[in-house]
């Protein structure tokens, strides 16, 4: 099969932990070739197909010189069997703009995955109010005054953007109120901004769990990403630190419930943020977390991801 990686730039990829990595050369080890752009690299002409400017690629092995280019050219996207959207956050207006040439691709024949509409439809920390039965008491506002009014029902509160990622611009205010207009004004910037409140669960000291959910079945281990030292961020990028273990009950109930309809959706691939038994974010635009739970418990979650593509593709 012939496959094109939409991602950041190849040379920033930190291979011992990439999901995109892991992807590619488990796509590679059985014998399909490998493509990949930027997303500024895609392009439509009035009158023609959305086009990319693409490098072909092949590992090496190697863990500084990880891959050759093969090849430059321009493609039409129609002509991959199926077009990976990898892009890390920011959901910004770029962003969008490349999901509606993904989409445009799509009605010219091109197999997207996640789907370019579903990306769209489910930002990631919005998408759990769809939720509300999952996740912990949540309010998504502009207002200064519905902010204070939760936090005086709710005491301990976690504020934070909604186009945040890895851990950053998230703040928790306590009983005391300590610094909470200047939160919120820094956050929510005069009104002018969307930011979520959530009620603190304090079971974010054994760990924010991401579930990852492949073709609507959940893979069996999570990686718990524990927060370090005065830190209450779990996030890798912010420092926590990451053990895999089996799911929960309350993990697998979850992702039973939510897995399967975001699949009918078009997202063949979540990632799931559970702390406690709550839901607290729905990954779809670059899940991660592969290599972590590969390396510590042998589940090859890159062979199931690519089983589930390969299935995809096949099905038609």
């Amino acid at each position: 099969m012939n496959f094109l990686f939409v991602a950041d730039p190849l040379d920033l990829f930190k291979t011992y932990k990439d999901t995109t990595f892991s992807m590619m050369r488990e796509a590679q080890r059985r014998g399909h070739r490998i493509a990949a752009c930027l997303p500024q690299d895609l392009g439509w002409r009035s009158g023609g197909v959305v086009e990319a400017e693409v490098l072909r690629i092949t590992l090496t092995g190697d863990a500084e010189d990880w891959y050759t280019v093969d090849q430059r050219e321009r493609v039409p996207l129609k002509d991959f069997d199926a077009v990976l959207m990898r892009k890390d956050p920011p959901f910004d207006a770029e962003y969008i703009y490349a999901t509606h040439l993904l989409e445009q691709a799509e009605r010219e024949g091109a197999r997207v995955v996640n789907k370019p509409r579903a990306l769209r439809d489910h930002p990631e920390k919005l998408a759990i109010m769809e939720f509300p039965e999952f996740t912990t008491p949540t309010l998504v506002t502009r207002s200064d005054a519905a902010v204070r009014a939760f936090h005086a029902e709710h005491g301990d509160i976690i504020l934070k953007p909604l186009d945040g990622m890895g851990g950053m611009g998230i703040f928790r205010v306590k009983q005391d109120a300590l610094n909470l207009g200047s939160i919120i004004e820094t956050l929510n910037k005069g009104g002018a901004e969307t930011i979520m409140v959530q009620r603190f669960v304090p079971e974010i000291s054994q760990g924010d769990k991401r579930v990852l959910v492949i073709a609507g079945q959940p893979v069996p281990y999570c990686l718990a990403r524990i927060p370090q030292g005065t830190e209450v961020r779990g996030n890798l990028a912010a420092g926590g630190k990451g053990v895999a273990q089996p799911l929960s009950a309350d993990d697998r109930r979850i992702a039973e419930a939510i897995g399967p309809k975001l699949f009918a959706r078009g997202l063949l691939l979540i990632g799931l943020d559970v702390i406690g038994g709550s839901l607290t974010e729905i990954n779809v635009t670059s899940p991660t977390c592969f290599q972590e739970i590969h390396d510590q418990t042998g589940c090859d979650v890159p062979a199931l991801f690519v089983d589930a593509l390969e299935a995809q593709v096949r099905a038609g």
